[in-house]
């Protein structure tokens, strides 16, 4: 491993390692964790995110990688529904292998790795990331519980008002997904970059201190939640789902990217990102839908764990890339 990929990697272990131990010995209460969480969601994340794109003109980005992201994530959610079956479970497990933490571990690790330039390609997929795949899992969550209903009732009114209640649903997720604080700041932040005024320094310094608290606080986060969880008896099944997200996806994007003739800086960070663990987003459609809630929490931590090692092996290959 060069000491480049050492030194982008490093700091994420040890923070999370640090985090590890402080929620090991309990320093941190389980009310103070939801606390420290909101204060990175929303808080830090949305400085960091409003002030990096404020720097980023429309006609920088690329969007053929992040649309081969989708792509190769699209066809691995569609495959793991085939798998796990038309139901809630099998959505909720489909969403577990196609959704990166790109957030608290993808931002950071991709800045030291990558710096600026990096940045920029990440967030132009950050900035969709949730929007798509998230309001693709909840219209097909809400199918498979309308079709779960309409199975057990047999009623032809009350299958209507499920129609009814679905769209309701995907029209509240689509708008979640948008006014969200991690898509609205990097939107937000893009939209006033074109105006070309830049940020006052009045403003720019404190968004700039809260931008670089972010990282170290969100893996020492991701350390904590590690050590208030178990994984217990579905080891075997989480150990699939890391698997199918840590290996499987990442190697799916290098080929449909290489495909669409993405190369250099864009075909390493995609690929880097396809590589990062399961999101945590994904515990809050597990618990939505009461559905695989006790695999997906496994499934996040082993993946986490797993990646310690399979995300330093794709830094190290997608180095090579450049």
């Amino acid at each position: 491993m060069n000491s480049l990929v050492l030194s982008s990697l490093l700091p994420v272990v040890l923070l999370i390692a640090a985090g590890y131990f402080t929620g090991r010995q309990k320093w941190v209460g389980a009310a103070a964790v939801k606390d420290l969480s909101n204060l990175i969601f929303l808080l830090l994340a949305p400085a960091l995110l409003f002030r990096t794109m404020s720097l980023v003109r429309v006609e920088e980005l690329q969007f053929k990688p992040v649309a081969a992201y989708f792509a190769a994530s699209v066809l691995i959610f569609c495959a793991s529904l085939a798998w796990r079956g038309f139901n809630r479970t099998g959505a909720v497990l489909a969403l577990a292998n196609t959704f990166s933490n790109t957030v608290m571990i993808g931002l950071p690790l991709v800045g030291l790795a990558f710096g600026d330039a990096g940045m920029v390609v990440l967030l132009t997929l950050v900035s969709l990331h949730s929007l798509v795949l998230m309001t693709g899992a909840t219209v097909v969550l809400e199918l498979a519980t309308a079709r779960e209903q309409a199975h057990a009732q047999h009623a032809g009114g009350a299958a209507h008002g499920q129609r009814r209640a679905m769209l309701r649903a995907v029209a509240r997720a689509l708008r979640n997904a948008i006014i969200h604080p991690v898509p609205l700041p990097i939107l937000a932040g893009l939209l006033y970059g074109q105006t070309g005024w830049g940020l006052p320094e009045l403003i720019d310094k404190p968004l700039a201190l809260l931008g670089q608290a972010f990282s170290p606080l969100a893996l020492v986060m991701v350390g904590i939640t590690l050590a208030w969880t178990r994984v217990g008896e579905h080891l075997r099944g989480a150990l699939v789902q890391a698997a199918v997200k840590n290996l499987i996806h990442p190697l799916m994007v290098a080929a449909i990217a290489w495909l669409f003739g993405v190369r250099g800086l864009p075909l390493a960070v995609m690929v880097l990102t396809a590589a990062l663990p399961i999101g945590a987003n994904v515990f809050l459609f597990s618990q939505r839908y009461r559905s695989a809630e006790a695999l997906t929490t496994a499934s996040v931590v082993v993946s986490t764990l797993l990646g310690l090692a399979t995300v330093s092996l794709t830094l190290v290959a997608v180095r090579a890339l450049i």
